[in-house]
């Protein structure tokens, strides 16, 4: 449907579903180590950060600008949805490791459901630290600012979360990568 007669809100909103398909699937593999493994709170996520991203689609800063760099600000959504659901759960309840419905081909599946297991064993924050830093390859300014954290603090985070995690690997992450 179309904002206004001169039809930049149909034009605006083919462009959102151009950038919801292409920025689904990476928004769903990072959803999925987040969430240690659970696909469907991973699905949910996704559904729930573009839901936010079409509500802000459209607006436009004092100086008529709209946002600068929407795959960033995606993963950034995205993130903050997974923290802001970690505070809200009510239960000690943790996600089953269950294998995704396709793996892919080039990929070891032993090596990534051991990761996948760890990750899952792993504080929220820890797993959105790795994620964001390794899996992202992002940056420490850019995670500490997705974490609404201060650089030291993430890094800080990222060296006890390695540890923690090569503690749970233990020597089988080294039998894995041999194969």
């Amino acid at each position: 449907m179309a904002r206004n007669s001169s039809g930049k809100g149909a034009a605006s909103e083919e462009e959102f579903v151009e950038f919801a398909a292409a920025r689904s699937g990476p928004l769903f593999r990072s959803a999925y180590f987040l969430t240690g493994g659970d696909k469907h709170l991973a699905e949910d996520l996704v559904q729930e950060t573009l839901g936010r991203m079409f509500a802000q689609w459209h607006r436009v800063d004092r100086l008529g600008r709209r946002i600068a760099d929407p795959a960033a600000y995606a993963q950034t959504v995205l993130v903050r949805q997974f923290l802001s659901h970690q505070r809200r759960r009510s239960t000690g309840e943790r996600p089953s490791a269950l294998l995704p419905d396709r793996v892919a081909p080039e990929a070891d599946p032993s090596l990534r459901i051991a990761l996948t297991e760890a990750l899952a064993q792993l504080a929220p924050k820890d797993r959105a630290v790795l994620v964001l830093r390794y899996w992202e390859d992002r940056s420490v300014e850019e995670t500490a600012a997705m974490m609404r954290a201060n650089v030291g603090a993430v890094r800080a985070r990222s060296s006890r979360a390695l540890v923690k995690l090569r503690a749970l690997l233990g020597d089988s992450l080294a039998e894995l990568a041999i194969r």
